[in-house]
């Protein structure tokens, strides 16, 4: 079991030295893994670095300790008050606004990342850690996993991408009550609301059963997967007619790779396929 990069609130690990899928895991379990300022510059580097790492096909995201995570660092959030407070409202609302901003960048680097990303959750999944999870690709969970879109008990607006990226997974009704109520929710409701796709009985069987879904994935070609997640990413915005001219225009750049070679030779053989890095 390889570690990699050192970071104060996260480990990277590659829990099979043959294996292109590596983990990513929120490692404050002390603190159940709030999300901490140390959190927000680290978490972009480290996918940025899975990104740029040809070993990798997969990225698991998990988390150390009881809870996957318990939401943004309060104290986090008094000192981003406390540094917003001047005189000038103008120009205090101004340096909030990029703050906010560059926190919400680094959530989204999950969708920048071009490696498929899979959120296995256990514990508690509350206010950021709906925020980290809805921007990842893929979600299972265990059934006891418990959710809630936390911030409006916090007199927040929730604002790093779950009331942009939640309704377009669960709907946009249940995104809204959700949201409004910030009840907690069960594993089991989060699979009957599409949140996950599966739910499982134990932490253990959870393990088990991402790690068999990401080594699938991580079998096939990366060019495929990663054309798959950035055509569907854009589409989301697109209207069918436009989705279907990106996807015309990628697949004029990609379509005529090796791998599909490799991939139809590979069945007409009956053979396992062998794809490029990239």
């Amino acid at each position: 079991m390889a570690s990699m990069e050192k970071y104060k609130t996260l480990e990277i690990v590659q829990r099979n030295p043959n294996s292109p899928v590596f983990y990513l895991h929120l490692n404050l379990p002390s603190q159940f893994n709030a999300l901490s300022r140390d959190f927000f510059s680290e978490f972009p580097k480290a996918l940025d670095s899975l990104d740029q790492n040809p070993n990798v096909n997969v990225i698991v995201l998990s988390a150390a300790g009881k809870h996957f995570c318990s939401g943004i660092d309060l104290g986090s959030l008094n000192s981003i008050s406390e540094d917003h407070l001047s005189a000038d409202r103008g120009l205090s609302g101004e340096k909030l606004r990029r703050r906010i901003i560059s926190m919400q960048d680094s959530i989204t680097a999950l969708e920048r990342c071009r490696k498929p990303v899979i959120a296995s959750i256990h514990g508690a999944c509350i206010g950021g850690g709906v925020d980290i999870i809805t921007a990842c690709d893929i979600r299972f969970c265990t059934k006891d996993a418990f959710f809630s879109v936390k911030e409006v008990d916090l007199a927040i607006t929730a604002d790093l991408g779950t009331l942009q990226r939640l309704p377009s997974i669960v709907g946009y009704g249940h995104a809204i009550e959700l949201a409004l109520t910030a009840r907690r929710f069960s594993g089991m409701e989060a699979k009957e609301l599409g949140l996950v796709s599966r739910t499982f009985d134990s932490k253990h069987e959870l393990d088990q059963g991402v790690r068999d879904v990401a080594e699938a994935i991580a079998s096939k070609s990366l060019l495929a997967t990663i054309g798959t997640k950035a055509v569907l990413l854009k589409s989301r915005d697109l209207t069918v007619d436009q989705g279907l001219d990106y996807v015309a225009t990628w697949n004029s750049a990609t379509l005529l790779s090796n791998d599909l070679k490799e991939a139809v030779s590979a069945q007409i053989e009956k053979r396992k396929p062998v794809f490029s890095k990239l």
